[in-house]
């Protein structure tokens, strides 16, 4: 299956944008189709054997079809996100003069372009046949240059929209309700309507363009350029074209471009924009550098070790973007709401004009008027402009803060979340083990069990193999390791200089047949055994996190029901870290696939609707990870593994950002209800009142198109996620 993105730049009409996405969704070619009102860019996905040409060309048609202004093209996602200062030129496919109303262009940053100097005059003109009102014969034609000045494109595009088939837009509504107005002689009324409603789609154009920018800013890391290191000297030159293995030079103030190892220099890096975090960091010579630190005050040589699309910022931008696919079930609710709403409205309004002027007898121009305020908020825009924009800005938002959520459905999810597991290394404690002990068996010495256990751990990654290694700190021999085995949950079993060696938990010995008590410990124990013998044990001991009590504690204050820890320590290590976290519950002594058994287990005990979040490593928690409603991957920043398994990443070690993803959620969730309030309670009101000849179509202008610009600045606040 392959994926493309395309960008319908000029498009700015969300009940537009929802015509064009369910069109493509219907083409046989394409397996799905999801379109980002917040970055303008329709998600594709395709069969490999199909040419993305020919669907293209497809594509091209539907947008023509549906919106001839609106320009496609294919570009590179990041550079829309991130690229300001330095542009690439687009490949553009079609495209006509951005001159779209509602708006689809026409240089709608500009408050000077020729569309709002026609209504600026056409405002002139109708402020003069309101002041010649004594005069009729002046002011009948000043109002219809003006309504013609100021709604002329709307005209023309409801025409030539009904040519296409396309009835049922806000064009064609406006333009019936405004000409319906000049009909029963409301001449002032139809030209003030049309008016105030360019006004406000201006003004709304303004609030969703600012929006958009202002997500794009939370994002913005992406590095515009790169200073390569050549015989000839420093190149400057885009990320894209470096190559693994070339070394780059950062200077003071520079973002870092991609990833890699410091060769030379020292320096304090910031790294607020992909971690949330205030504190800069001091590098060195031999550590690991990812593009989007943004180099403080040394030099710095690096050796690049990832091209630019599988660099961290390459990953971060491409989750946001895919964000934005995965809608939440509020936004698909209001996508399938608004196919229904126009029309239900607008058969309302002929139901009003026609049905009690027949049975009252009253005259059917009043109820007329009544019907053109309907068919005046019969638009749904307020809805399906604000809440892809809240969701999308919460997504934003959160990655500014470190939190990685891959879409709008997990974010509308944690809102739910009663119960949380939590992998205890690495997750609540820091994962960073010390040799606290080491006892030896009768015949065998410390320096010989030490030794012996350092060479069986050698090819192990696992943090306490690594302690052991760092406590033997000598060289190891490879060559005398004759044989290596990894079982699974229990140990080492290693045959070195021709000795059976087993280093592992006490079930290992007992499985091999070795004689040995187990040891009570407030640590982890390894036991060795040479030759079927039991030589000793090494105690080692992890340090829990000083984040972990106070994720802990707000997790409880958000009323969270029940917080469960799962682990494959030893009983006595597990409940000595439960109780001082005060933890619900906790399993221990768990292999891999006991794991996976006991997260079935408090599934089914959780409430129905209630969440299950499954906090972990994004490595080793793999399964577990897919199995929660929603996997959470700690300390992912720079994890391929991680940023792949889980739902949400969490780019630092600490547990508290979960508490803080949880409140952006809840965040984002009350400010997309209210939009829904705001929009469907205005409406409804101003029907309501419209129907009984209370509120005019001056009201009815404000439920349209002020209260969609009400409703997407109220959207903005989620950008503010402190």
């Amino acid at each position: 299956m392959i994926k493309k993105d395309i960008i319908l730049d000029g498009l700015n009409c969300a009940s537009c944008a929802a015509k064009i996405e369910n069109k493509v969704n219907t083409m046989k070619e394409i397996k799905s189709a999801s379109f980002s009102f917040a970055t303008k860019v329709l998600s594709i996905e395709y069969e490999d054997s199909l040419g993305f040409e020919a669907i293209l060309d497809k594509i091209k048609k539907i947008v023509n079809t549906l919106e001839p202004d609106v320009i496609v093209k294919t570009k590179n996602y990041y550079e829309e996100l991130g690229r300001h200062n330095h542009p690439i030129k687009d490949e553009c496919c079609s495209g006509h003069d951005h001159s779209h109303g509602h708006s689809h262009g026409e240089g709608s940053h500009s408050l000077l372009n020729k569309k709002n100097v026609r209504i600026a005059l056409g405002a002139l003109l109708f402020l003069g046949g309101v002041i010649l009102k004594q005069n009729q014969y002046i002011q009948l034609p000043l109002y219809i240059f003006s309504y013609f000045l100021i709604g002329g494109d709307v005209l023309l595009r409801a025409a030539r929209n009904i040519m296409r088939g396309q009835v049922f837009d806000e064009n064609f509504l406006m333009a019936i309700a405004t000409i319906g107005a000049f009909a029963i002689k409301e001449y002032p009324e139809g030209v003030a309507v049309m008016l105030f409603y360019q006004i406000g789609e201006l003004f709304q154009d303004i609030a969703v363009e600012r929006s958009r920018k202002s997500i794009k800013s939370l994002l913005n890391i992406r590095p515009d350029y790169a200073n390569l290191k050549t015989e000839e000297g420093l190149v400057v030159t885009k990320p894209e074209l470096i190559k693994v293995g070339n070394t780059i030079v950062v200077k003071p103030g520079e973002r870092v471009p991609l990833d890699g190892i410091i060769l030379e220099g020292e320096s304090m890096v910031e790294t607020s924009a992909l971690t949330g975090e205030s504190v800069p960091r001091r590098v060195k010579a031999g550590d690991t550098i990812l593009s989007g630190f943004v180099n403080t005050n040394g030099l710095l040589n690096i050796e690049v070790k990832k091209e630019f699309g599988e660099s961290t910022v390459s990953r971060i931008l491409d989750l946001v973007q895919n964000a934005s696919n995965k809608k939440a079930p509020t936004e698909n609710f209001i996508t399938k709401f608004a196919r229904f709403y126009t029309p239900l409205v607008v058969i309302g309004a002929a139901l009003v004009a026609i049905i009690p002027p027949i049975v009252t007898g009253e005259a059917f121009a009043d109820w007329l008027y009544r019907a053109l305020i309907f068919l005046v908020i019969s638009c749904p825009c307020a809805l399906v402009i604000s809440i892809p924009l809240g969701f999308f800005g919460g997504i934003g938002g959160a990655s500014k803060s470190g939190i990685l959520v891959k879409g709008g459905n997990y974010l509308e999810a944690l809102n739910g979340v009663d119960t949380v597991v939590f992998d205890k290394t690495g997750t609540l404690t820091q994962g960073v083990f010390k040799v606290r002990e080491i006892n030896v068996a009768e015949g065998f010495t410390r320096s010989e069990v030490l030794r012996l256990a350092a060479m069986a751990e050698i090819h192990s990654n696992h943090p306490i193999a690594k302690s052991i290694i760092e406590e033997y700190n000598g060289e190891v021999d490879e060559g005398l390791i004759n044989s290596y085995e990894e079982i699974s949950g229990h140990g080492i079993k290693a045959n070195i200089e021709g000795k059976e060696v087993l280093a592992g938990n006490i079930k290992l010995l007992h499985r091999e047949g070795v004689a040995a008590s187990q040891l009570d410990s407030s640590g982890t124990i390894v036991y060795i055994s040479i030759d079927k013998k039991f030589a000793g044990s090494i105690t080692i001991s992890d340090i829990i996190k000083e984040d972990s009590a106070k994720a802990i504690k707000a997790l409880k204050k958000q009323g969270i029901k029940k917080l469960i820890m799962l682990t494959g320590d030893l009983d006595n290590v597990a409940k000595q870290v439960s109780e001082e976290l005060r933890l619900d519950e906790y399993y221990s002594e768990l292999l891999p696939e006991d794991k996976v058994n006991v997260l079935e287990r408090i599934k089914e005990t959780k409430s129905e609707k209630g969440k299950l979040v499954f906090v972990g490593d994004g490595i080793n928690d793999a399964p577990v990870l897919a199995m929660a409603d929603i996997g959470v991957a700690m300390g992912g920043l720079g994890s391929d593994a991680a940023i792949e398994a889980a739902d949400v990443v969490l780019m630092t070690d600490e547990p508290s950002k979960l508490s803080e993803a949880i409140s952006i959620a809840r965040k984002t969730k009350k400010i997309v209800l209210q939009n829904i309030i705001l929009a469907l309670g205005v409406k409804g009101i101003v029907l309501i009142l419209g129907a009984f000849g209370v509120a005019t179509m001056w009201e009815a202008v404000f439920a349209d198109v002020g209260v969609a610009l009400l409703a997407v600045l109220n959207s903005m606040r989620v950008l503010k996620t402190k």
